[in-house]
């Protein structure tokens, strides 16, 4: 009977060991994806938006939250004002021909529609830029599997001009280096067409971008005017490197102005 009981006990503590072990298993396995994450991935967001569209002030909202949530993880919010919305009755003061046109290149190079809200995460997948669970979904897989290429930044605002000094380790022609100045916060009050009455508010903004090809990619400076009404804390600078053929982006990187 005692010897019974024995077994009976060794079989249980042996369960229970081996249970142990496959928790402690299944803990390290979470670590080690947290932590691979942290020193490899990345996720640029270029938001495609209006404020002629009354589709798109969910999709800047939610740019909004995602910049606070993951504020000190290497999250990158591009949001590109489009043009072609303006002759319907509201002029973006944000918007520029150049946002409407790389809309249209990544349009070819993904096989996509043109469309506001539209989101592209790292130049490789696009989807409604207010899906909150598409979203998350893709910055959950952009951290994990992209390998960042190393872009090293900063920058500093004189009387005139920004000045932004950059240094990469990329070598491939086909790459390109894009150097963004983006305001990160700022509002308007619509007076007409489908957002009419409505004061909408925006995040990451870009403004202008630099667009670095070549030997010099690697090594370099690049500039911009200063904006009017500027005020360093609410700009910074967001480069990423890009295959010009393929539209992935390599690596990201972002400094405030000093």
């Amino acid at each position: 009977m005692i010897l019974k009981n024995l077994i009976t006990t060794g079989v249980f503590t042996s369960l229970l060991f081996a249970a142990f072990a496959f928790v402690q298993v299944d803990q390290t396995s979470e670590n080690e994806l947290h932590s691979a994450s942290e020193d490899h991935g990345f996720a640029v967001l270029e938001l495609f938006t209006s404020e002629g569209c009354s589709s798109c002030p969910p999709a800047d909202d939610l740019m909004g939250q995602i910049e606070k949530k993951y504020k000190n993880e290497p999250v990158y919010i591009l949001s590109y004002h489009v043009d072609y919305w303006n002759r319907l009755g509201w002029k973006d003061r944000f918007s520029t021909p150049e946002n409407s046109q790389r809309q249209q290149q990544y349009s070819r190079i993904l096989g996509s529609q043109v469309y506001t809200p539209q989101l592209i995460v790292n130049g490789k997948t696009e989807f409604v830029g207010s899906d909150h669970n598409a979203v998350e979904s893709a910055i959950q897989k952009a951290l994990f599997v992209s390998k960042n290429t190393k872009v090293e930044l900063s920058a500093r605002a004189s009387q005139n001009e920004i000045n932004v000094q950059y240094k990469t380790n990329s070598t491939d022609p086909k790459h390109t280096l894009v150097i963004n100045l983006v305001e990160k916060q700022s509002s308007t009050q619509v007076a007409q067409g489908e957002n009419e009455g409505r004061h909408l508010q925006h995040w990451q903004i870009v403004h202008k971008q630099n667009k670095i090809q070549g030997n010099t990619i690697q090594d370099g400076a690049s500039t911009f005017l200063l904006p009017e009404h500027f005020s360093p804390d609410n700009w910074e600078i967001i480069a990423f490197i890009q295959n010009t053929k393929t539209g992935e982006i390599l690596g990201s990187a972002k400094t405030d102005l000093k």
